[in-house]
C-alpha cells in the first residue's frame, strides 16, 4: 500500500513540476515584456497594458483558471483544449499570463529603482541605450528582485494545487485521491498530508537557491 501511494504521489509531484518550470518558461519573459508596455511612453499602449495587469491581479487565479478553460467551449465551434494534454496547457496559459502581470510590476520596480544617475553617466560615456539596459540597469535590477521574485515562485509551487479546479492532475489531485478510492484504496488521510512534505523540500531547496543568488549579486551595492 505504501509503495502504491508513493508512486502516484510522485507522479502527481511530476506533473506538479512540469506546470512550474512551463510557467516560469513563459511568464518571466513575457512579465518583462509586459513591464516595458507599462513604462511606454505611447499613453493607448501604456494604458492598456495597465489595465491589463490590474485585472489579472484583481481577480482570483482560479476563476482565471476556470475561464480559460470552460469559457472557449462556450463561444467556440471546437472546444480548443479538447486535445491531449489539454487541461496541462489550459493551467499553463491561465499561470503563465497570471504569474506574467505579477512578475511584470517586479521588473518594473526593479527598473524603476535604479538610479537614473548611473544611466545618465553611461551616456556620457558614450554608451548606447542597449548597452546602457544591459551592462548598467539589468544587472542591478536582478539583483533587486531576487527577493521579491523568490517569494512569487515560491507562492507559484503552492499555487500549481489549484490546477486541480480543472482536473488535472497534480500532487494534491493524486493525495486526495486516496480519500475516495483511487488505486483500490479508499477513507486514507495520510497520503494527502504526506503531500505537504513535497512542497516543503521542494520549497525548502527553492530557499537555499534564491539565497545563494543574493550572495551571489550581494556586489551590486547602492
Amino acid at each position: 500500500m505504501f509503495i502504491t501511494v508513493i508512486n502516484a504521489l510522485n507522479e502527481g509531484f511530476l506533473q506538479t513540476l512540469k506546470l512550474f518550470a512551463v510557467t516560469l518558461v513563459g511568464a518571466l519573459p513575457l512579465g518583462l515584456v509586459i513591464s516595458f508596455g507599462s513604462m511606454c511612453r505611447f499613453g493607448p499602449l501604456r494604458w492598456l497594458t495597465r489595465t491589463l495587469v490590474w485585472i489579472v491581479r484583481g481577480t482570483p487565479l482560479m476563476l482565471q483558471l476556470i475561464v480559460i478553460f470552460y469559457v472557449p467551449g462556450f463561444i467556440l465551434p471546437q472546444n480548443p483544449w479538447a486535445v491531449t494534454d489539454g487541461r496541462f496547457w489550459a493551467a499553463a496559459v491561465a499561470f503563465i499570463l497570471n504569474y506574467a502581470c505579477y512578475f511584470s510590476e517586479i521588473f518594473r520596480g526593479g527598473v524603476q529603482g535604479v538610479p537614473v544617475g548611473q544611466q545618465e553617466a553611461g551616456q556620457v560615456l558614450g554608451m548606447t541605450r542597449s548597452q546602457i539596459f544591459f551592462k548598467v540597469t539589468l544587472l542591478q535590477m536582478i539583483k533587486r528582485i531576487v527577493p521579491p521574485m523568490s517569494n512569487e515562485i515560491i507562492t507559484l509551487v503552492k499555487d500549481t494545487a489549484i490546477a486541480r479546479m480543472i482536473a488535472w492532475q497534480e500532487l494534491i489531485y493524486a493525495g486526495y485521491a486516496f480519500l475516495k478510492g483511487s488505486h483500490g484504496l479508499a477513507g486514507l488521510y495520510w497520503p494527502l498530508l504526506f503531500t505537504g512534505l513535497y512542497y516543503l523540500l521542494f520549497n525548502g531547496l527553492l530557499t537555499l537557491l534564491f539565497g545563494w543568488m543574493e550572495k551571489k549579486m550581494s556586489y551590486f551595492r547602492s
